[in-house]
């Protein structure tokens, strides 16, 4: 244990008297303001969880309600004379429902490891910053490739966004990501979802954002020299193509595939439930410091068919 690593995050949790000499003491049930701060660092080592919308949760289950105009709105109008009927419009009204599923993540500390640590009092800190980061990577592994007919059960607790977006769907066919797979994507999402094309963007797996820029570095250019530095984030038609670590590449056809996703990521919607609690238990018999952390959280598209799917594009 002597190689445990000092986290950024250690001051933030000393700040939200987030410790474990807290949670010994005070039961271990978070204060609003402890489980805001711990929120935000959940948010803060996840990719996925800081660019999209993060929903503090009242109760396990909470409707999000959408609002849209889908068409024209404006007609032409005579002074002092109210539009007719049938040129009045009325706003698409539905509802997304977040239903939180609960997690649990159990940690066993001996006392020798709290007595010899060469962190000491410190140590008490660091794991709660460690266990801060694990259950944010695992939140965005679920969000990614939850699947209620997997046989994992962690995976099975919901379906994910890969999994949810079936709107509109780009098969690549065994390919590398290509300017056409780009241009299909853009193509295949309506109009009314490109407005704000700055906040739009591709996710995708690691590799295959490592195969697209290693394409463009190959053409012998100066801009391709500058991809091959990696000093310029890839983009297409303005729009950044981000990787994502927990972005699986063992699906599709031959399982040597990846998936890519087009879309704003404030469209995604996290929903954590607030009562988040971090209990401590001491088994004096076998010389053990028990952390048990619980939450409960969801994930949904607020608007499912502002989503294209790009799929089966080759990693190999």
């Amino acid at each position: 244990m002597s190689g445990l690593a000092i986290t950024p995050n250690r001051s933030v949790l000393e700040k939200a008297d987030l410790t474990l000499a807290n949670l010994i003491t005070e039961g271990g049930y978070l204060q609003p303001e402890q489980a805001a701060k711990f929120m935000r660092i959940l948010t803060k080592e996840s990719k996925l969880m800081g660019m999209s919308t993060v929903v503090p949760m009242k109760a396990p289950k909470q409707l999000i309600e959408k609002i849209r105009f889908t068409g024209r709105v404006l007609r032409a109008g005579v002074e002092a004379q109210a539009l007719a009927d049938g040129d009045r419009v009325r706003p698409d009204m539905s509802k997304v429902e977040l239903d939180a599923e609960l997690f649990k993540a159990e940690c066993r500390l001996t006392n020798e490891v709290l007595e010899d640590s060469i962190e000491r009092g410190e140590l008490r800190t660091t794991i709660m910053a460690l266990l801060a980061d694990a259950i944010a990577r695992d939140m965005e592994e679920v969000a990614l490739q939850g699947d209620t007919a997997s046989t994992d059960p962690f995976l099975a607790q919901f379906d994910g966004i890969l999994k949810q977006a079936t709107s509109h769907v780009v098969d690549a066919a065994d390919t590398k990501i290509t300017k056409g797979l780009f241009r299909d994507m853009l193509r295949s999402l309506p109009s009314e979802f490109l407005r704000n094309k700055a906040q739009m963007r591709f996710l995708t797996s690691v590799d295959a954002e490592i195969d697209y820029r290693d394409a463009l570095a190959d053409r012998a250019t100066v801009l391709g020299d500058r991809f091959l530095e990696g000093e310029d984030a890839v983009t297409y038609s303005g729009v950044p193509l981000i990787d994502l670590q927990l972005m699986p590449e063992n699906i599709g056809t031959g399982a040597h595939c990846t998936d890519m996703l087009f879309l704003d990521p404030k469209n995604v919607q996290f929903g954590i439930w607030r009562n988040i609690r971090i209990e401590t238990d001491k088994l004096i018999r076998e010389g053990v410091l028990l952390i048990v952390a619980t939450l409960r959280f969801d994930v949904k598209f607020a608007h499912e068919d502002a989503v294209v799917k790009a799929i089966n594009i080759n990693v190999t």
